[in-house]
């Protein structure tokens, strides 16, 4: 009999599944896993609000934002960063969705020469993004100028041309030989599923990101926007590869991961591994919440939002000073 673990989940993102997700479903392979609102031995908490405060147990922190883990308000941490901490292990946001979407199998399954060039030359159109952050410059202007060489197609919020956001990203992407693939932002270690969705529809990533992202992808399976002496010769780079279907199909043919190998990162076992440490240590370590951490880390928050609330009234001061209203 699998033993009891009562755990809970709060301020994650919009449409996330307590009963139906990455963590959910991989710590119900070992355990009993229990959904306790009220008392869980383990609290997973996420960035988008902070009823984690609320529960003194022990609180594993994961993000799929760029962004950096507080360790004083948190016992454990899943974050994108590589750090050499006992506390804290490296979940990729790519590797959640992977297993929503169960794509492991197709990622690691070989396909023969002959049919990956039949599937390039089924994909009729050229290239396509599908994003919804407007902040995005990077992505906003490399999409502007590989436009003014081919068309591209913009299928999500940002730059639509296509006549509104598409219902399916990937029944979208998977007609196009390449696909855009920028992060929202640039940092080590910092991967969404942006490089995932092109690779899996076996089409060719442009990525722009993680300074790191060999390690976990292998560098011959997409193009790197990093990789060139500039714009103009990773956009001349893509044009020729449209035409070229024997190189083209010699990127398709690479594996998906870095030495053929699934990312530590991303191995089950690895992860469970971690996350026995975390429950074996539920009853044994006091949690952070009842430690004077706790006064570190909402001294931390509070300062952080009186200083927010002070940036933004001087910014707006200054933009009105700017445009003469005052």
């Amino acid at each position: 009999m699998k033993p009891l673990l009562k755990i809970n989940f709060t301020d994650f993102w919009q449409g996330f599944l307590k009963e139906n997700n990455y963590f959910y479903n991989l710590l119900s392979t070992q355990y009993n896993v229990v959904l306790d609102e009220a008392d869980p031995t383990i609290l997973f908490f996420s960035c988008y609000g902070d009823d984690y405060l609320k529960f003194k147990c022990t609180r594993v922190f994961y993000t799929a934002e760029n962004m950096r883990v507080d360790f004083s308000g948190c016992d454990y941490a899943l974050s994108f960063d590589f750090l050499k901490r006992k506390n804290h292990f490296r979940l990729p946001l790519y590797a959640l969705y992977i297993e929503q979407k169960k794509m492991m199998d197709s990622l690691l399954k070989p396909t023969s020469r002959e049919e990956m060039v039949q599937m390039w030359k089924n994909k009729e159109k050229f290239c396509c993004m599908v994003v919804s952050n407007p902040a995005a410059k990077k992505r906003i202007h490399f999409f502007k100028e590989l436009s003014k060489v081919k068309p591209v197609d913009s299928g999500g919020k940002v730059l639509n041309n296509v006549g509104g956001p598409v219902a399916d990203k990937l029944t979208f992407i998977k007609d196009f030989k390449f696909v855009l693939a920028f992060e929202n932002s640039k940092y080590p270690g910092y991967t969404t599923e942006k490089i995932l969705e092109p690779l899996f529809t076996n089409s060719i990533p442009v990525y722009w990101g993680n300074p790191m992202i060999g390690l976990d992808f292998n560098p011959k399976r997409f193009l790197n926007y990093d990789d060139f002496a500039s714009e103009e010769k990773l956009i001349e780079y893509i044009v020729k590869l449209d035409s070229d279907v024997e190189a083209a199909v010699d990127i398709l043919q690479q594996p998906v991961f870095s030495d053929n190998k699934v990312p530590v990162c991303i191995n089950d076992k690895n992860v469970l591994i971690f996350f026995n440490k975390v429950i074996t240590s539920a009853d044994t370590k006091t949690p952070v919440a009842r430690t004077f951490k706790k006064y570190i880390h909402i001294s931390k928050r509070t300062y952080n939002s009186s200083f927010q609330k002070f940036e933004n009234y001087y910014r707006h001061k200054i933009k009105k000073i700017n445009s003469g209203d005052v």
